[in-house]
């Protein structure tokens, strides 16, 4: 007769804590504005046609929303035309950052980092996932690792059933 041994989870009772970066990525979509389309011909910008152009736009478009500002032509841009598009965008959306998507989704997400709580780590045995359906830039990890040495007992990359080591609080 064969006796059967209950199935045991090895890694829930492994006492990891499990943390996943794409929890730290922006909730909400961030809505782009390209200068491009208030440029002459798409490559200069002038003064009175762009100015014409931001009192023609709906700025209700970006009510309450996250702004990626950026020029996608190979343009000279002056820098007080990001300034007087600030004055439009300011008092409508919910912040207003320099750069494409990607990079404005980073920053928000290395200040979300930032501003994590590192007491509830203290002391714990912590796994930075490292699979996942978005791509997570490097920088994060960079940033989550800095944030969490001071206090972890050990910090491990991958998934809690195959990790790779990363640090081991000196005894």
């Amino acid at each position: 007769m064969i006796q059967e041994t209950p199935l045991v989870n090895r890694v829930a009772e492994s006492g990891l804590t499990t943390i996943d970066l794409i929890d730290y990525l922006p909730k909400e979509a961030v809505v782009p504005f390209d200068i491009k389309p208030l440029l002459v011909q798409g490559m200069v910008l002038m003064e009175k046609p762009f100015r014409e152009s931001l009192k023609q736009t709906d700025w209700a478009t970006y009510q309450g929303k996250t702004v990626a500002v950026f020029c996608s032509a190979d343009a000279l841009v002056p820098k007080w035309a990001y300034m007087l598009l600030a004055t439009y965008l300011s008092p409508v959306a919910k912040q207003v950052l320099f750069g494409g998507i990607e990079v404005v989704e980073n920053a928000l997400m290395l200040k979300a980092i930032s501003e994590i709580d590192t007491k509830q780590y203290a002391g714990a045995r912590v796994v930075v996932k490292g699979c996942g359906d978005r791509d997570i830039p490097a920088e994060a990890y960079l940033a989550i690792s800095t944030q969490l040495l001071p206090v972890v007992k050990s910090l491990m990359y991958g998934e809690p059933c195959s990790t790779v080591p990363v640090y081991k609080q000196p005894k």
